[in-house]
């Protein structure tokens, strides 16, 4: 990985008012309705504790190796929960097409021209009532296993999520491990039609599946000789693939490892069941959960519903949703319902990227949370690479304010490039003033990708696929992370300074966040303000207020990887006054590193703070 050798990123001026001729009450640290920022840590399952650098293109288990659920000790768990995390999503526990013989523990084995890598994709999901046998040390008990990591991350204070992939399931779904009188997607299917309101899937009559035309040299294993490489997998009727292509011989760019599921809707967009009332978005989960009681509905959304109850009953606090808005948003409130009715605080986060769909699967569908990418990582992204504005970022949170809340803010995830890669910033330190303006804008949760807070570039080629993104498909390992891991010391026994530093960083700025009233209070924007009213303001810096009845914070940040900005921070009066603010002068110490002190002026309702903001550097200043 590149070294890291940039200064700090972002200035944030955390401000608690009062006179300064005053004595300063006792911050007493209450957010409404008792919550605080939530931070969600997402890591890689089988590559967190894999401590084998050998990182062979296409290398199986044996040459590259792969974590296990047990290396995530107690002493790991800790570490992580100190970093400033609320939960930890552990990505790919469901068991997943994998290519590796498991015929003595009863499992079949998978077709490598319908998987894509040798580890398997965690979106082609084979069996929902079991988990991932390449992460147990001892297969038979692999669901044991995984019970104990939930209870092990309960004990040290971390909520638990995992993902269900309600759209598509592998080509050669089968559980073995279905509870009494579940039966498997597809099992009563009439398979003679394309569609059938209670049919799982969808069919082409009469038609077999074919393996699609590899393109770009791509080659199953890279070309390795296996058994079942032979370009043909069996399938008929063949059914729809995953993304809705309805080709028996889908395009390599399909997603042809999945089939898609059918929630009651017919091939001409019919909804064969019942929707929601007008004005039911103002319902709230229990008279949804109420509504679903005398209706009948689609066998695909019992199946579903029965999945995700069969985890919450083990302890899992929470769920990811994969491509959420390709499912019908009544079948989110069917669902989302009746896991709220037996856990009303379980974690519910979708990805959709339609923001005209945002309201109606927040609202309909009962979600907690939605990704936003195609609105602040977006153009938060362009920013950090050097020809986006900060002048953009303001909108977002104005177009958003309805459901800021429920909007979740990240900067890395497995379906994105690493902040260090050369395809997005190239340099880890770009990601601070991001960060810094990514936690702190709004009430929304914060995710952060393992590795991230090392400076992780993701470059290894690991078979299928390519760099910029920590492989997902394949047995790797990631190198800054195995540093930290230190022979699963996790202790960073090995990480560079620059690794050390940058985690520092992140567990500072992250601990803020999830102490901080202000955070989960009011939002201003003051940089529109001070664009047209402060001289040195540019276009790569941005500010706004956050604050509660207890705690008043200042937010600048400079995305500027070269230049210092000096400049006088203008508080509108409007806020001044907000603030019941005298004229006088306030002291700020620096909270982040305990190094710094400023001094807010007011004058005649008029706030300025005197800024020497160096590229890419970071404060909290508290009023003392």
């Amino acid at each position: 990985m590149k070294k890291l050798n940039n200064v700090l990123a972002v200035l944030i001026v955390s401000i608690v008012v009062g006179c300064s001729t005053e004595k300063v009450p006792e911050v007493k640290v209450m957010s409404k309705n008792g919550k605080k920022k939530t931070v969600v840590y997402q890591v890689f399952t089988r590559l967190f504790g894999n401590t084998n650098t050998t990182n062979k293109p296409w290398g199986t288990i044996e040459e590259n190796g792969v974590g296990k659920f047990n290396d995530f000790t107690d002493k790991a768990l800790t570490e992580i929960k100190d970093l400033g995390v609320t939960h930890i999503w552990y990505t790919g526990v469901p068991h997943h097409d994998v290519i590796r013989d498991y015929t003595a523990f009863g499992i079949s084995n998978d077709d490598p021209d319908v998987v894509k890598g040798r580890a398997g994709s965690p979106y082609a999901v084979k069996d929902y009532y079991n988990v991932n046998p390449d992460l147990a040390v001892n297969v038979a008990n692999r669901l044991q296993e995984f019970e104990a990591l939930i209870e092990r991350s309960h004990k040290n204070g971390l909520k638990v999520i995992i993902d269900i992939v309600p759209n598509h399931v592998a080509r050669n779904y089968q559980s073995l491990s279905n509870p009494k009188g579940t039966k498997d997607f597809g099992v009563d299917d009439n398979k003679d039609v394309v569609y059938d309101v209670n049919n799982n899937f969808y069919y082409t009559p009469n038609e077999a599946f074919q393996v699609p035309d590899f393109l770009n040299n791509y080659q199953p294993l890279g070309g390795e000789n296996y058994p079942l490489s032979d370009h043909k997998f069996e399938e008929n009727p063949a059914k729809w693939t995953g993304n809705g292509s309805r080709s028996v011989k889908p395009s390599f760019y399909d997603w042809y490892e999945t089939v898609k599921v059918n929630y009651g809707v017919s091939p001409e967009g019919k909804k064969d069941f019942d929707e929601l009332p007008a004005g039911f978005e103002n319902e709230d989960y229990k008279k949804h959960f109420e509504f679903w009681q005398d209706k009948t509905v689609p066998n695909s959304w019992i199946k579903f519903r029965d999945i995700a109850l069969y985890w919450t009953a083990k302890g899992v606090d929470g769920f990811r949703y994969d491509m959420a808005e390709m499912v019908p948003v009544e079948f989110w409130s069917f669902m989302n319902s009746a896991i709220k009715m037996k856990n009303p605080n379980a974690f519910l986060l979708a990805e959709v990227y339609n923001p005209k769909m945002y309201r109606d699967y927040i609202k309909n569908g009962k979600m907690d949370y939605l990704y936003d990418k195609v609105a602040l990582y977006d153009t938060i992204k362009h920013v950090m690479q050097g020809h986006g504005l900060t002048d953009n970022i303001p909108p977002i949170q104005e177009d958003l304010k309805d459901i800021e809340h429920n909007m979740l803010h990240f900067l890395e995830n497995h379906d994105e490039q690493r902040i260090a890669s050369p395809e997005f910033a190239g340099n880890a330190l770009k990601g601070k003033p991001a960060m810094v303006v990514s936690t702190t804008i709004s009430t929304a949760p914060t995710m952060v990708y393992f590795g991230q807070e090392f400076g992780e570039d993701g470059s290894e080629n690991a078979g299928f696929g390519a760099p910029s993104r920590t492989s997902i498909f394949d047995y790797v390992g990631v190198p800054s992370l195995q540093r930290w891991v230190n022979e699963k010391n996790f202790d960073g026994g090995k990480s560079t300074k620059e690794e050390t530093a940058l985690r520092d960083f992140y567990k500072r700025l992250l601990n803020f966040t999830i102490k901080s009233d202000a955070l989960m209070g009011e939002y201003e924007d003051i940089h529109k303000f001070n664009r047209e009213n402060t001289a040195n303001y540019t276009t790569k810096l941005l500010s706004f207020v956050r604050y509660s009845e207890n705690e008043k914070l200042i937010i600048v940040s400079n995305f500027d990887a070269e230049k210092t900005s000096e400049f006088q921070l203008k508080i509108p009066s409007e806020i001044i006054k907000n603030w019941n603010l005298k004229d006088g002068t306030y002291q700020l110490k620096d909270k982040l590193y305990n190094s710094k002190t400023f001094n807010l002026e007011v004058v005649n309702f008029h706030g300025t703070i005197s800024l020497i903001v160096n590229p890419l550097e970071s404060y909290i200043l508290q009023l003392q």
